[in-house]
């Protein structure tokens, strides 16, 4: 018998939410992350209760029993049970009636088993009671996660039809949870590729939302190179070139993950649709822009900050095989912390207007020039 060993399932949240059901004859079952990421003896995530009681009777039985609940997606089954500040999404067992590749028309179910063969992955439909018992419905997600095989469920191609968005999920969970001496589920790429229309279907931003997620795997430069062989990749992101992915993650060596920084590396000569955040694309194009600049780390440091300065100098030593320089870091935090010593009233009444910016600008360069040695006497005695 499998069980949990993780605290979350003892914890006030999750024997809350359960007890509540359970108290009054319904099932309570914790499913997919929260459980797969338990059994991986990994931190668990959001927690997911799975039940067969009908979204109106979780909501009176929570209001009932002095729960806050909110319902974040009732007519699809799903509310929001929060307990000691914990989120507890619940949702009623379902089965799929009709799919479109973007959208699924449901309906309540009364069986697990129902409610597992319309998930994605194996890995994904595991449940759990609140005594942390694992239960398998399908019988092959408990072997597929300790082989650590990203399976589908059933057949991959009508799984990728009733939702294409899944094929770009399929390789961010090979990135994150697959075996990594072992390539991906060799049918599950055969349907990706053999499909390839269904991806125009999806919005950008799910898209962009699914990438980066994928990027911020440990090593997804093995997925992603398997995602170009696919014909994913060019795809999703029309222009892009991952082969300098897998050596910027060589040269991170332990630095935190950045989907961006390697969103950079893939997009080097591509201009990605993702429909990103307003931030994220704005340190998107200045990396991009950054990396062909020519400027050195303490001055990429004093006009970017030094996080985005490294990541520039990593940039370029994977797409252009540019050595590091000695002492990167401290470079970059050495222009990060320097301070132009002269402000425009220095300049004036002599100089106002566009020539006053003119000048400004001439004696930065010339102080930047100086390696930030020039103090202000210095700069304003230049001719």
């Amino acid at each position: 018998m499998t069980r949990l060993q993780g605290t979350w399932i003892t914890a006030a949240a999750a024997q809350g939410a359960a007890a509540m059901l359970e108290n009054a004859g319904f099932l309570a079952l914790f499913v997919g992350g929260c459980v797969r990421n338990d059994l991986l003896g990994v931190p668990a995530s959001d927690l997911d209760l799975s039940t067969d009681a009908r979204p109106d009777d979780v909501m009176r039985l929570a209001k009932a029993s002095g729960i806050r609940v909110v319902p974040t997606g009732i007519d699809h089954g799903t509310v929001t049970l929060v307990l000691d500040g914990v989120p507890v999404e619940t949702t009623t067992f379902r089965k799929d009636i009709q799919t479109d590749g973007r959208h699924a028309v449901v309906a309540f179910a009364d069986r697990v088993e129902e409610d597992a063969a319309r998930r994605d992955f194996t890995m994904n439909a595991l449940y759990a009671d609140a005594r942390g018992q694992v239960f398998d419905p399908l019988g092959s997600g408990i072997s597929d996660l300790a082989a650590r095989h990203v399976r589908f469920i059933g057949d991959a191609s009508a799984r990728l039809r009733e939702d294409y968005l899944r094929a770009l999920r399929f390789f961010r969970f090979h990135a994150w949870y697959g075996d990594a001496t072992e390539g991906p589920d060799a049918d599950a790429v055969a349907a990706i590729a053999g499909d390839l229309e269904g991806l125009s279907r999806l919005s950008r931003e799910r898209v962009g939302a699914e990438v980066c997620k994928l990027l911020l795997a440990p090593d997804p430069a093995p997925s992603v190179a398997t995602m170009r062989q696919a014909g994913v990749l060019t795809a999703v992101l029309p222009g892009a070139d991952d082969r300098a992915l897998a050596p910027l993650v060589h040269l991170e060596d332990g630095r935190a993950p950045d989907a961006i920084r390697r969103l950079a590396a893939i997009c080097a000569g591509a201009a990605p649709d993702l429909r990103l955040s307003k931030a994220q694309m704005r340190r998107l194009d200045l990396l991009r822009d950054a990396v062909g600049s020519g400027e050195a780390a303490a001055v990429l440091g004093y006009r970017h900050g030094a996080d985005l300065a490294v990541d520039v100098l990593l940039l370029r030593a994977a797409l252009l095989e540019q050595p590091m320089p000695p002492d990167f870091e401290n470079l970059a935090k050495r222009g990060a912390a320097a301070r132009f010593p002269v402000v425009a009233a220095d300049l004036m009444p002599a100089y106002s207007g566009a020539a006053l910016g003119a000048r400004l600008r001439g004696l930065e360069d010339a102080w930047i020039a100086s390696d930030f040695t020039l103090d202000r006497s210095a700069l304003l005695s230049l001719p």
